[in-house]
This record gives C-alpha cells, structure tokens and sequence, in this order.
C-alpha cells in the first residue's frame, strides 16, 4: 500500500516536473522574440594606427538598417574620458549578424577601462523609430573593458 501511494506522489512530481521544465524551455524563445539590436564588444588589439575594436552586431529589429551609428565615449584607466568618436556600423539588414571593426587612431587598448555608448547618433531603416536603436540595445562584452550603456 505504501508503494502504491509513494509511486502516485512519485508521477504527479514527475508531471509537474516535465510540465515546469517544459514552460522553461519555451521562455527563452519568448523573450529572445522581442525586437532588439545586440551589440558585442567581441575583441580589443593593438593596430599600426592605435586600438582595433571588434564589435559583433545583430540587427533582430525585425526590419533592415540603412545607416547606424553610435557616439561612444572611451575611458582611461583612472575613470577619466579620453574621448568621443562616432562608430558608423554603416547597414544593419534585418536577422544578420555582422562583424565590424574600428581602428581607433592614437589610442592605447591596455588603457582602456570603458567604452560607453552615449547615444545612437543615426538609426534610420523602413518603419523604424530613431529611437530604437537605443531603446532596444543589449550590450555585452568578451573583453576585460567594460562596455555598455
């Protein structure tokens, strides 16, 4: 009799496990539908001119990007601005990851503590607000060289 009662208990956890596990899995497919536009500050090497920074980017706005651009604001070591440069990511088609990199002239990567995005200076596509490049923006990083918003 003990069994048979510990093995009900046992399908109705078993149940509400699969069933909690299931909605689990379809969350992430939900919240990876609103639009967005990624942006990854994926590397940081010394060039012939000064800094290279490599961003990767993906436009899931859902409509095509015809010019975007961002001021960003880098910082020293000391918390200090060092300065402001517009970054022209140039097209941003719609559901396409691109890889973009940027020689930033006279600066020193090893003293680089933060890049910040000011502002969206240019957000321009069909049927997109200039606002939405901002608004909907999720920044990350692979670097040591804290990056965002």
């Amino acid at each position: 009799m003990e069994a048979e009662i510990d093995m009900k208990r046992l399908t109705a956890s078993f149940r509400l496990l699969t069933s909690t596990l299931a909605m689990s899995l379809a969350a992430p497919a939900w919240a990876q539908s609103a639009p967005a536009l990624s942006l990854e500050l994926n590397a940081a090497q010394p060039s012939e001119k000064g800094c290279r920074l490599t961003f990767v980017v993906n436009n899931a706005l859902g409509a095509d990007l015809s010019k975007a651009a961002f001021e960003i604001a880098l910082f020293n070591q000391a918390g200090v601005v060092d300065r402001l440069t517009v970054l022209d990511f140039k097209d941003l088609p719609a559901g396409k990851t691109k890889v973009t990199r940027f020689d930033l002239t006279g600066a020193d990567c090893g003293k680089l503590s933060r890049v910040l995005i000011n502002s969206a200076t240019e957000c321009a596509g069909t049927g997109v607000e200039p606002a939405a490049c901002m608004r909907t923006l999720r920044t990350s990083t692979k670097t040591a060289i804290a990056f965002g918003v």
